[in-house]
């Protein structure tokens, strides 16, 4: 039984499956307690994704800037490229892609719901606090999103050498994916305490 399990957790791909498979049990129990797919069960199905992609999005994030970042100085010259040719490129595909998955599905999540424009407009056109209050997580989550493609991500590329440039553009864009990735940190806290209070405040 232990080598069973031993085995099971040794090899990320098949955790992963066999974890997915229990959710899937767990979700279609939902949806019999439900009574079927309903509005109701989508918004909870979206719910739950948004989450998952959202945790490894944020979770890399604050890896890369409590940890990466902050012990990079301190890792000797010689084993600075098992982190920039192995771990950070990796770490890179999960995090830009987490990122786009929980915008789309916190996206989704709000139009099923019905406030996705009154969100947007921070609750101007309907006078709610609550659409107030989603829709600056949802502002400070798109910004983060944006700064994940359009300034992380292509200057990791030339940072870490997958794209070629000489070392000054490179020491350019280390430092330009740096301050975008601590802004994603100093925007990421306020965001979270909206994305995790509306819900209880508001229902």
């Amino acid at each position: 039984m232990s080598n069973l399990v031993s085995g099971l957790l040794s090899n990320l791909r098949n955790t992963v499956i066999l974890s997915s498979i229990i959710a899937l049990v767990v979700v279609a129990g939902y949806m019999q307690h439900a009574g079927g797919v309903d509005a109701t069960f989508v918004q909870a199905v979206l719910r739950f994704l948004h989450l998952v992609f959202g945790i490894m999005w944020i979770g890399l994030l604050y890896y890369f800037n409590f940890v990466q970042l902050r012990k990079m100085p301190e890792i000797p010259a010689e084993l600075k490229p098992a982190v920039s040719k192995y771990i950070a490129p990796e770490a890179l595909f999960w995090f830009r892609w987490a990122a786009l998955f929980t915008w789309v599905a916190g996206v989704l999540l709000a139009y099923n719901r019905g406030y996705l424009f009154d969100a947007a407009a921070l609750g101007l056109t309907s006078g709610n606090p609550q659409h107030s209050f989603i829709g600056l997580g949802m502002w400070l989550a798109t910004i983060m999103f944006f700064n994940v493609w359009v300034f992380i991500w292509p200057n990791q590329k030339i940072a870490l050498g997958i794209v070629d440039a000489d070392a000054d553009a490179k020491a350019k864009a280390a430092k330009t994916a740096m301050l975008f990735s601590r802004l994603n940190t100093f925007l990421s806290i306020p965001m979270l305490a909206t994305m995790g209070m509306n819900q209880t405040i508001f229902g």
